[in-house]
């Protein structure tokens, strides 16, 4: 199964960027033995529209280039599903398991999310009910997902 976090906007260099690399690093590494093909970041350019509809629409309908029908598909949004890591782990996994070839996490633009993409959305995921800058949820996914990774391998990591 593939992994991808699909985000509008771009990471500046520096320490945002490092760590969320890290993290995609290490889950990437730890992934393959379980299965998980690869852990990528799509960096999607915030639209140009002059309203906030219309760029919401127009990232959107990117994201949804990045997530056909046999995509999992995960919006991330405050008003979603906060999780523990070990629900998010097995959700990973029965997804993993169930054959699905590619995961896509969503997140959305200064706007927001698409409604287009969480209306098609197998989860909406949230990381508790305060909103957090999307660099910021960026790198909380990555670590996540490589939580999920350690937990799936039975390693220690995800008590720490």
């Amino acid at each position: 199964m593939r992994l991808a976090v699909a985000a509008i906007g771009k990471l500046k260099t520096g320490p945002d960027r490092e760590l969320a690399e890290r993290y995609r690093d290490r889950a990437a590494k730890a992934g393959r033995s379980l299965g998980f093909k690869s852990v990528d970041i799509v960096e999607i350019p915030e639209s140009r529209a002059a309203r906030a509809e219309d760029r919401i629409v127009e990232e959107g309908e990117v994201l949804l280039r990045h997530a056909d029908d046999h995509t999992v598909r995960i919006a991330l949004d405050e008003k979603g599903t906060s999780l523990g890591s070990e629900e998010f782990a097995s959700r990973l996994g029965r997804w993993k398991d169930g054959g699905r070839v590619a995961a896509v996490f969503a997140i959305g633009g200064a706007d927001g999310l698409a409604p287009a993409f969480k209306n098609r959305a197998d989860l909406t995921l949230a990381f508790g009910a305060a909103t957090w800058p999307h660099q910021l949820v960026r790198i909380m996914l990555l670590e996540q997902l490589y939580r999920a990774i350690t937990i799936l391998s039975g390693h220690p990591y995800h008590r720490a």
